[in-house]
């Protein structure tokens, strides 16, 4: 399995500086002065990216593409270690995306993704009543508990179900952990097309880049018969699919970099779930002449 994050070194500097309404709390939402620096093969990019575009921010907030695969020796992205060593003077550690950097000085502003995603969508997603949010007010813990469930129940598990030279029973746990977190969103999509209802909210951006990590990262180090259990919740994948199609989506999918990015960096052992793709992903996803970043 690829190594830590470098996020949970404690050596390493944090950026995690917040945009507010004005200058006066550190970093005022004014238009075209920062940039997104994102590796579309990410998920956290990912996430990012399709926040942007759903939120509508192309002509506020511009968007720099980085490559698939990191191409720093330490694992960080070349292009960003300017950012990074100008942030923090003598950097140790790798240049990774996201990146969230401020034109006017320079610096990085944050790389803490869940403080990004909060502040595109409440400083530069609009005013007035038409205002698009896709943190509905009251909705904010069940966003959260959506995110737990894709990060320990759905993610986390699947690399534990997955890991080489771990108990047998330890697998069967975590599988079964998987399948149940599985379970209960197939029962909430049985009867509504979003997690919390009939529109877009940050948990089907975070839910959806979860399943595609399931199925182009996860599904390569499970046996057959755990992919087809997984594959058997039509409900999900079938939204999976609509949300593939929606343009904000789909376009940002770079199969082909998560492909790339996942063998060139995993240390585990293929298993035969490699064979069983749940989904056609490319058969869906509108534009497929978007440009990615190679």
């Amino acid at each position: 399995m690829p190594a830590a994050p470098w996020t949970t070194l404690p050596y390493l500097p944090s950026f995690r500086g917040r945009i507010g309404p004005d200058a006066s709390s550190g970093y005022d939402a004014s238009a075209r002065r920062y940039r997104l620096h994102l590796s579309l093969s990410c998920p956290h990019c990912l996430r990012i990216a399709v926040t942007h575009s759903l939120l509508g921010l192309d002509g506020i907030l511009a968007v720099v593409l980085l490559q698939a695969v990191p191409d720093g020796p330490d694992g960080g992205h070349s292009a960003l270690r300017p950012l990074y060593e100008a942030s923090s003077h003598r950097y140790p550690g790798p240049a990774v995306a996201p990146v969230l950097s401020d034109g006017w000085t320079g610096r990085i502003v944050s790389t803490h993704t869940p403080h990004i995603l909060r502040d595109l969508d409440q400083y530069f997603g609009g005013d007035g009543p038409d205002r698009r949010t896709l943190y509905p007010h009251g909705a904010e813990a069940e966003i959260d508990a959506v995110g737990r469930l894709c990060e320990y129940g759905i993610d986390e598990a699947a690399q534990h179900a997955g890991r080489a030279g771990t108990d047998a029973t330890e697998r069967h746990t975590a599988l079964g952990s998987l399948l149940r977190a599985l379970g209960t969103l197939e029962w909430r999509l049985a009867s509504q097309d979003c997690i919390l209802g009939d529109e877009i909210s940050a948990a089907d951006v975070q839910l959806w880049v979860t399943l595609v990590q399931l199925d182009t990262v996860h599904r390569w180090h499970l046996d057959a018969a755990a992919v087809h259990r997984i594959a058997d919740h039509p409900y999900l994948w079938a939204y999976a699919r609509r949300l593939a199609a929606h343009p904000a989506f789909g376009p940002h999918l770079d199969l082909d970099g998560i492909a790339r990015r996942h063998h060139a960096h995993c240390q585990g052992l293929e298993a035969a779930g490699a064979a069983v793709q749940i989904l056609d992903w490319a058969a869906h996803i509108p534009d497929a002449a978007a440009v990615q970043p190679g």
